[in-house]
């Protein structure tokens, strides 16, 4: 049973798809729910089932059987109040970094002039003040995913969705946004579901972390990460967060997935 607390519930979450071979089931018996104001990590194989769930929160896939509410409402289909960052930043080469912030508010109609002050805001934030007229092609990937991060937090959603957000960054630069993410979450207290191949990443950023096996996906267990916040880069040498890695590991062969 949801708690009064809890932002996002989801219980009994099966999906099946149909294939010229017959169905393949990609998630069965999913179970879990998020406080308010919550950073949670989901880790899993390739193949398990993880951004599938990601496209179920987000309304971009319909569940096969199963609740999952959002502020006790059901996800039956795109929301406004649902902001998603993909691996990808996905931005418009012909609108600006301020222009590409916006597009929610455009798109919902929700007043430009309204938000453009609060878009400053976190664009500041995130250290892009002095690039809002500048267009996607003139900055590096780190700078281009600030962008997609602010874009979904502009028009303040209830829970933003973030599915392998730095996966295609390099090492240096997907550390540097881990400590940018903790940040803006420290300042913002979002609720946040986040999806990732790297154990070390997840423990870094969350509260709790859900273990998905492979396919179907199942979440074997719930992990509690609790370390004080604000977290620096020497909390990846120290005993505590490497126990919490092991145990998450100790879950999965070498192969799949990340240290």
């Amino acid at each position: 049973m949801a708690r009064s607390a809890d932002v996002i519930h989801v219980k009994g979450l099966r999906k099946e798809y149909g294939t010229a071979r017959g169905t393949v089931l990609a998630l069965d018996g999913i179970d879990f729910t998020v406080g308010e104001g919550e950073f949670v990590a989901i880790v899993g194989p390739s193949g398990c089932g993880k951004s599938t769930l990601l496209k179920i929160l987000a309304g971009l896939l319909p569940a096969t059987r199963g609740e999952v509410n959002l502020r006790s409402v059901p996800i039956t289909g795109p929301r406004r109040d649902i902001g998603v960052v993909f691996q990808s930043p996905v931005l418009f080469p012909w609108r600006t970094v301020l222009d590409n912030v916006l597009l929610p508010v455009d798109v919902q109609r929700l007043g430009r002039e309204d938000n453009r002050s609060r878009a400053l805001g976190l664009l500041a934030l995130v250290g892009l003040s002095g690039f809002e007229h500048r267009y996607p092609w003139e900055l590096s990937g780190g700078m281009q995913q600030r962008v997609a991060i602010t874009r979904g937090l502009i028009h303040n959603p209830a829970m933003l969705l973030m599915d392998e957000p730095f996966g295609a960054l390099d090492a240096m630069t997907r550390e540097s946004l881990n400590l940018e993410l903790q940040r803006i979450w420290l300042e913002c207290r979002e609720t946040v579901v986040f999806i990732t191949h790297s154990i070390a990443e997840a423990v870094f950023l969350a509260d709790r972390v859900l273990i998905m096996t492979p396919r179907p996906g199942q979440i074997v267990e719930e992990v509690a990460v609790a370390i004080p916040r604000p977290r620096s880069l020497d909390l990846l040498a120290a005993p505590e967060f490497g126990g919490i890695v092991r145990r998450i590991r100790a879950h999965f062969s070498s192969k799949g997935i990340e240290a």
